[in-house]
């Protein structure tokens, strides 16, 4: 006896193919926008297999959308490549790092600037902006902006002023700055069109990034011991309670997910699929290249 049908490999397949088109759409799209601000995005660490990376996990997350829909999303991730890059490797002072959230948040306020990083959001905040939904939601994009450079300036004091505890530190995720990516991504593909319902998936992309950061924290902590960054198996005794935390924080997820599921199915659908991808991404590698 057979527990089912037997899958149609050739449609199964078919259906592969396309994710990974809409994934090499938007490679090409990643590498075209960091060639239009080299001094940005320097080839070392920025390289392709990053693109590639970046164009495959929301291609993946998200494979109901168009390439032209997708395009933004990656370049909100990208953004978040940038940013963490400069706070955590270039900037040598905290008013330099206050800098970059004054550049940021200003942008997001409408500002213009000169300032390589500031020009590339500004880019982003106007295709953002050209959704139906922005004027009700560009709050939640600017709070979950504030929220993401504030962890990261708050991580950039920790390296320098002593570690925190692993408690303190998972709730200091934003740093990873995924949902500051999911909240654009939202407004930009109209995904969630309310307050309230942005409200719901915002509360279940922050649980979903405590995860992320745990096991991008697994597949990363060679390389974050070399460089001095913080890594949440730096700040245990015995790193089974690392893995422990995140099988806990993926139970959680799940729980979550499943009611988030019976008021707006695509957007628990793309949190799952998010999560699912990037556990099985770091478990292997990682996006950035040589640093």
């Amino acid at each position: 006896m057979t527990d089912g049908p037997t899958p149609d490999l050739l449609a199964v397949a078919a259906e592969q193919g396309r994710v990974c088109a809409l994934a090499a759409q938007g490679q090409r799209g990643l590498r075209k926008a960091a060639a239009a601000h080299p001094e940005l995005f320097p080839a070392d660490p920025f390289d392709a297999t990053l693109f590639s990376s970046i164009a495959q996990a929301m291609a993946f997350s998200a494979p109901w959308h168009s390439a032209a829909e997708l395009a933004v999303t990656n370049r909100a991730v990208l953004w978040g490549f940038a940013v963490d890059w400069l706070v955590d490797h270039q900037a040598t002072s905290r008013a330099e790092v206050d800098r970059i959230t004054g550049v940021c948040l200003d942008v997001l306020d409408g500002a213009g600037t000169d300032d390589p990083l500031g020009r590339f959001l500004a880019e982003l905040r106007d295709d953002v902006a050209a959704a139906p939904g922005y004027p009700a939601l560009r709050g939640h994009w600017r709070a979950a902006m504030e929220r993401t450079l504030d962890a990261m300036a708050r991580e950039w004091d920790w390296r320098r002023t002593g570690r925190p505890t692993l408690a303190d530190y998972l709730a200091n995720a934003d740093n990873l700055a995924a949902t500051v990516v999911n909240v654009a991504h939202w407004i930009h593909t109209g995904s969630v069109s309310t307050a309230e319902a942005m409200d719901h998936a915002v509360a279940v992309s922050d649980e979903v990034q405590r995860a992320l950061r745990l096991v991008n924290d697994l597949g990363t902590h060679r390389r974050d011991a070399e460089s001095g960054d913080l890594n949440a198996l730096l700040l245990v005794d015995d790193p089974a309670e690392v893995e422990r935390r995140f099988a806990e924080q993926v139970d959680h997820c799940r729980v979550r997910l499943a009611k988030l599921a019976g008021e707006a199915p695509r957007e628990a659908d793309f949190l799952s699929r998010q999560l699912g991808f990037t556990t099985g991404f770091y478990r292997n590698t990682d996006f950035w290249g040589v640093r």
